[in-house]
């Protein structure tokens, strides 16, 4: 039976295509029915204010690096959105004189402009930010070597490599509202994926790679960092791949209600709760994963109702 046809870009696959009674039931989903749908492998964990909620996330930086020693290196792998926390990462590296000697970092995914992943000076840059707002910001003493940190480029053998020569204790990102991780994007309805998406047991060996971008990913981008001006938002990016997601030893994602909206952030839980695995929404691959958290910020939870404006 064919599926359908997605509402938004009828040359992809997306959560559109879904089946209606999956995303009725998402929305229907209040603040207390999100509460229950933890289970073993799989936690909801709720903040009540943005200060609670962006340490939270900064102290999962500081508590992967302290694991790291020299016998046993080991680092984590961090996305650009949400933000907030890079900063206070770098208060709280220099306030208790955390040595970062051992510990490695991979940057979660970059532009890719011409063929090549983007430079510190672009704009939009992901390293860039991650530099500007958290790397730069640690004293000389205290900071990483450059060799212990792995931002992906075009040239993604590098950057896979480096995923079996140090252990990953946790990958960290956001939701995008193609229900994403990194920019693993729901795949295009092409060749033998035609009728229905490709199942998870090959999206899963997709490693590091270079990608186009699922329109909604572009105009995503261009809402969230460049004020919707979204000609200056490239269409193709280097991500982190499901291979490399599935080697961390945590996967912990943090619902700001900004870079997704009140039913993205229900629906994706829903499948990870109840293990509906299906590529046309990535997030829910993560319910193959033994290790997953997801964490909300209550007051931007938002409802799934109707409010003209």
């Amino acid at each position: 039976m064919t599926r359908n046809f997605s509402r938004v870009a009828p040359g992809w696959w997306d959560y559109t295509t879904l089946d209606e009674e999956i995303l009725d039931d998402a929305a229907r989903l209040s603040v207390d029915d999100l509460k229950q749908l933890g289970r073993p492998g799989f936690a909801v964990k709720f903040y009540e204010t943005a200060e609670e909620f962006y340490l939270a996330e900064a102290l999962e930086y500081i508590d992967g690096w302290r694991q790291a020693t020299a016998d046993n290196p080991c680092g984590v792998c961090g996305p650009i959105g949400p933000t907030e926390h890079l900063p206070l990462v770098a208060q709280i590296v220099n306030a208790l004189d955390i040595n970062l000697s051992n510990a490695h970092f991979w940057g979660m995914d970059e532009w890719i402009v011409n063929g090549k992943a983007v430079g510190k000076d672009f704009p939009l840059g992901f390293a860039k930010a991650d530099y500007d707002l958290c790397f730069n910001r640690i004293r000389d003493s205290l900071k990483m070597p450059e060799a212990n940190m792995h931002f992906p480029s075009e040239k993604v053998e590098e950057y896979r490599k480096t995923w079996d020569e140090v252990r990953c204790v946790l990958l960290q990102g956001g939701q995008g509202e193609t229900k994403h991780w990194a920019f693993n994007d729901p795949p295009k309805r092409e060749g033998a994926y035609q009728d229905v998406p490709p199942p998870a047991s090959e999206y899963w060996k997709l490693a590091a790679r270079v990608v186009d971008l699922h329109p909604m990913t572009l105009i995503q981008n261009a809402r969230t960092s460049g004020g919707g001006v979204v000609q200056n938002v490239p269409f193709q990016a280097v991500t982190v791949g499901p291979a490399e997601t599935r080697k961390a030893e945590k996967v912990s994602i943090w619902h700001t209600g900004h870079h997704d909206n009140p039913f993205g952030i229900r629906l994706s839980s829903l499948m990870v709760s109840k293990k509906i695995v299906d590529t046309s929404v990535p997030m829910s691959l993560l319910a193959e994963h033994p290790n997953v958290y997801f964490h909300y910020l209550l007051p931007k939870m938002g409802e799934c109702t109707i409010e003209m404006h």
